[in-house]
């Protein structure tokens, strides 16, 4: 299998994060954010199983669970510190819920001709996202929940130690 991109952005042009990931048919690799602020993404992918890390082994997250091309449904971090991420996948859209009933963010995307594209969360708290890529829309909406996740845990860190 060739390699797939997915390439974009999950948030706003002044706080946001590039998505910059290869999927080769059974890994996906690459970076999420910039240089300095931002986290690796190494993630195996087989037989509707994922599974691998964000980040290092202090400053990231494990990520594992079930991928079709019908549903997402991943767990991020560990058993008791971490998130879920469940969506269904129907029509072009992806719609779902990530980090809980009661605290989490809904997931509002599309996803047609290569691109992904919507909002994860409401209008206050929420971030935009727009991908490209070649790499099946169920990986596609993960990378966006993994840069979302990233993302927030950098501006809550930044929150808490002012």
């Amino acid at each position: 299998m060739t390699q797939q991109s997915i390439l974009g952005r999950v948030g706003g042009a002044s706080v946001g994060y590039d998505l910059r990931l290869q999927f080769d048919g059974h890994r996906l690799e690459g970076r999420i954010g910039g240089a300095f602020q931002g986290k690796d993404v190494r993630l195996e992918v087989a037989s509707g199983r994922v599974s691998g890390r964000v980040g290092g082994q202090s400053a990231g997250f494990d990520v594992r669970g079930e991928l079709t091309p019908q549903a997402v449904d991943v767990r991020l971090g560990g058993e008791v510190v971490g998130d879920d991420l469940r969506a269904t996948l129907v029509s072009g859209t992806v719609r779902g819920r990530f980090s809980g009933r009661q605290l989490g963010k809904d997931l509002e995307l599309a996803w047609g001709g290569g691109v992904l594209s919507g909002r994860i969360g409401g209008a206050y708290d929420g971030k935009d996202v727009r991908l490209e890529g070649g790499a099946p829309a169920e990986l596609m909406a993960l990378a966006a929940v993994l840069a979302f996740k990233i993302l927030e845990d950098a501006q809550n860190s930044a929150a808490s130690s002012t």
